[in-house]
């Protein structure tokens, strides 16, 4: 658990958004499967699919959006549309997350006790065939790397996890791409947030094709977006550090960043 402030604030409605781009064959099951007494909203932020996602998710019961090419891009305009929510929880469309996983992300929140809870894959129970070895991998050494520049104990970037949204929307994330979920990670930590990681499912996806792990093309693009945008959002932290006087350095622990 990271940060200390906010302490005590209770939150209750919360809204869930779904990031999708060509999920028709996943995106009902999983809009029906979200337990709406934990969520007031299941908002379906497309990024520009060409099958019948949109049409799928409405079908379920969705609200459906035109969010615009970009993960990150989706993510935001979903949060954004989501007023009225004290939380907004992000789960991918492709099955691979449980939605009754959405009341322990939500429950530390509305308790006043965190403001970030994030789920963890490789901590958590894992189907057979659902992450493959570099996405464990990746995983790993993307924990490692926010530990040093951050302090914070990531084992995971997993797209599963609830915020307040007051909270994200002070941070000023702008990444559009695949390199959101570090960057929300690391901001996270800067602005001093209380964050949780507990240990989630993961299934198989339901149908359809990865967009990040279905083929090298795509691996190596969301790499290279996620790793630039480590770099550029920690250069923030370190360059935080830096500019401390060294009587106050001492002070600087894993919960004490400031907000960019």
């Amino acid at each position: 658990m990271a940060g200390t402030g906010n302490e005590g604030r209770a939150a209750g409605a919360a809204v869930l958004v779904i990031p999708t781009l060509n999920e028709e064959e996943s995106i009902a099951e999983v809009v029906r499967g979200v337990p709406r007494e934990l969520v007031v909203r299941v908002i379906v932020a497309d990024g520009g699919s060409q099958d019948a996602t949109a049409a799928q998710a409405r079908a379920a019961g969705a609200e459906v959006m035109h969010a615009g090419r970009g993960y990150g891009r989706a993510c935001l305009a979903g949060a954004v549309a989501a007023q009225g929510a004290d939380i907004v929880v992000f789960m991918d469309g492709d099955g691979a997350d449980d939605p009754q996983g959405i009341k322990d992300l939500i429950e530390p929140i509305r308790a006043g006790f965190c403001d970030f809870v994030i789920g963890s894959r490789t901590r958590g129970r894992r189907e057979p065939g659902s992450m493959a070895w570099h996405q464990r991998a990746a995983a790993t050494l993307a924990g490692w790397a926010m530990r040093l520049v951050c302090g914070v104990r990531y084992t995971d970037m997993c797209a599963f996890r609830a915020i307040r949204r007051d909270a994200l929307l002070g941070l000023g994330m702008r990444e559009a791409t695949y390199g959101w979920n570090i960057e929300m990670q690391l901001r996270a930590a800067q602005a001093g947030l209380r964050i949780l990681e507990i240990p989630v499912a993961y299934r198989r996806r339901r149908g359809g094709q990865s967009k990040v792990a279905g083929s090298v093309r795509g691996t190596l693009r969301a790499g290279t977006r996620i790793v630039a945008t480590f770099v550029r959002v920690s250069m923030r932290s370190l360059l935080f550090r830096r500019r401390r006087a060294p009587r106050d350095r001492p002070g600087l622990q894993k919960n004490s960043y400031k907000s960019l």
